[in-house]
């Protein structure tokens, strides 16, 4: 007979719940070639550290690194130090830096393996001082810091040029500026207010038309120097609609959580990869269902594998999103 477990239910009371005997799902090894797929994992507290946890940061290196050796055995790639591992919200720059610095030396030791890192402002308060420039040089530190180790850029929405950008011509500005100077192409993100309340009014409007003909017109300028675009809105038509109008070598990386099977899948104009923080909560599921579509392009298996994962996704991002669920990482 299969083992049960006792498990609260919302009303306080308790129910039994008999495991179905159903193998878990492993994923694949292996590199994965339909489609990119990567995962913004998180990261190992230690929970023994002589630390205030309230005010300092301290982490469980083995284990955080041994996540990212899973994650790389599955053929996902790793989107590292990124707003799964709280920046902005408690994980400092400084913590950062040694996240990437030893995360991209651990990728070294991996055939194979696949690491882009978050490149922010976030050592840079927001305040009525801050400057276009001020932004600026936060940037090129961080993109500076990540070359350095030999690492790839994500460049991370700025809570610091949302406050202080009079209009869409300061992100035209700023972004060009960081742009230009890259040694490698980029992933942009663009980080929706349901995910950050600070970034509202993102690329100079609280009109997402207006934002995005900004963005849009960013990457056709800069086309040369970006990989792709992350968009974490939870908007699929919004996202599908911008995919479309992307210069044929920007990819489109979906951030959402709410739809990723939809926007990866794709339709008869294209298809989105992935960069998605529930690939770090659903890694083997990720993984088998990416390489379903690997497999002569295999739907049926790869709905099978990846629709079932959605209902979790829903609750770990649910509203307010911006509070979403941790915790998720064991080793």
């Amino acid at each position: 007979m299969p083992p049960s477990l006792t498990l609260p239910r919302a009303d306080g009371t308790l129910a039994r719940y008999t495991l179905t005997g159903q193998a878990p799902i492993t994923g694949a090894p292996g590199p994965i070639e339909s489609r990119i797929g990567m995962a913004a994992v998180h990261v190992v507290a230690d929970p023994l550290a002589r630390i205030d946890p309230t005010l300092d940061v301290a982490l469980d290196w083995d284990a955080t690194l041994a996540f990212r050796r899973h994650v790389w055995s599955l053929g996902l790639a790793v989107a590292e130090a990124m707003d799964t591992s709280q920046r902005g919200m408690g994980f400092p720059w400084s913590s950062a830096k040694e996240l990437i610095k030893r995360s991209v030396a651990e990728a070294r030791t991996v055939p194979g393996a696949v690491i882009a890192c978050g490149a922010g402002t976030d050592d840079l308060q927001p305040g009525p001082r801050v400057t276009i420039a001020d932004v600026e040089a936060a940037y090129e530190e961080s993109c500076g810091f990540i070359e350095s180790v030999g690492g790839r850029i994500i460049l991370m929405a700025s809570r610091a040029l949302a406050a202080c950008a009079k209009g869409a011509d300061d992100y035209v500005k700023v972004y060009g500026r960081i742009l230009g100077q890259v040694e490698a192409p980029v992933i942009i993100h663009w980080l929706g207010d349901m995910f950050d309340p600070a970034l509202a009014g993102y690329w100079g409007s609280h009109d997402l038309g207006r934002a995005t003909e900004t963005l849009l017109a960013i990457v056709s300028d800069y086309a040369a120097k970006i990989d792709g675009v992350k968009i974490s809105l939870l908007d699929q038509k919004r996202e599908i609609a911008m995919r479309r109008r992307f210069p044929a070598s920007v990819r489109m990386y979906t951030g959402d959580d709410f739809d990723y099977p939809t926007t990866i899948g794709g339709d008869a104009q294209g298809y989105s990869d992935a960069l998605l923080g529930i690939f770090d909560v659903i890694a083997p599921a990720a993984s088998a269902a990416l390489h379903a579509l690997d497999r002569d392009d295999d739907r049926r298996e790869f709905s099978r594998v990846l629709g079932p994962t959605l209902a979790l996704s829903r609750h770990v991002f649910g509203a307010p999103t911006r509070f979403y669920k941790t915790g998720v990482v064991f080793a």
